[in-house]
């Protein structure tokens, strides 16, 4: 356990918990988290992991935007559905970015575990554009990946990350229900 893996710990709980409250502050928060854990990453080798933070630091000022412009009249980030045929194509092409980037950091990298960590940060990112798109069923697909990604992190004696990312859990099952009955209360507003 570094002092850099202690900070990241508590800047990404922050960000993830201002996420589940639909704060837009989350995102120069979870922005900086990101640049955090690049450097962690490449300390301990998951290079997925590591170039992850750097895409998601492009879809953090990409979501930032967009909650800035669904933001509703009282400042309410809007939460908008998730349709099923956009759902499949995002878990598709997650699935064959994880193929592909597993493939090449296993036979052209020493990275430590590239399938894992390739399948877990494609559909990282597919959480990750579905948060800044404000689809609720995003948290479902972060609490599978954020299990995955514990036993990772137990696995690579990162314990203070692994923990995290239990908590991450609890704090996307948390986002989830907050968004969902967001979502419910703003179809009332709307009469649908």
């Amino acid at each position: 356990m570094s002092v850099l893996e202690i900070v990241a710990v508590i800047i990404s709980f922050l960000g993830i918990w201002l996420t589940a409250r639909r704060h837009l502050l989350c995102w120069p928060v979870n922005l900086l988290a990101c640049a955090l854990y690049a450097r962690l990453f490449l300390d301990v080798r998951l290079y997925a992991d590591m170039v992850l933070q750097g895409l998601f630091g492009i879809a953090i000022v990409y979501g930032w935007i967009g909650w800035a412009r669904g933001k509703r009249e009282e400042g309410e980030v809007r939460v908008v559905p998730l349709p099923p045929m956009r759902a499949a194509k995002g878990l598709a092409l997650g699935a064959l970015c994880a193929g592909a980037i597993g493939w090449f950091t296993h036979h052209y990298t020493d990275a430590a575990l590239p399938w894992m960590d390739s399948a877990l940060s494609s559909f990282s990112l597919v959480a990750q554009y579905w948060t800044a798109r404000r689809h609720a069923a995003s948290w479902l697909l972060w609490i599978a990946v954020d299990i995955f990604y514990v036993g990772m992190f137990v696995f690579k004696g990162l314990w203070l990350t692994a923990g995290l990312y239990a908590a991450m859990i609890g704090l996307a099952v948390l986002g989830y229900g907050r968004w969902r009955q967001a979502a419910r209360r703003m179809r009332g507003e709307t009469g649908r």
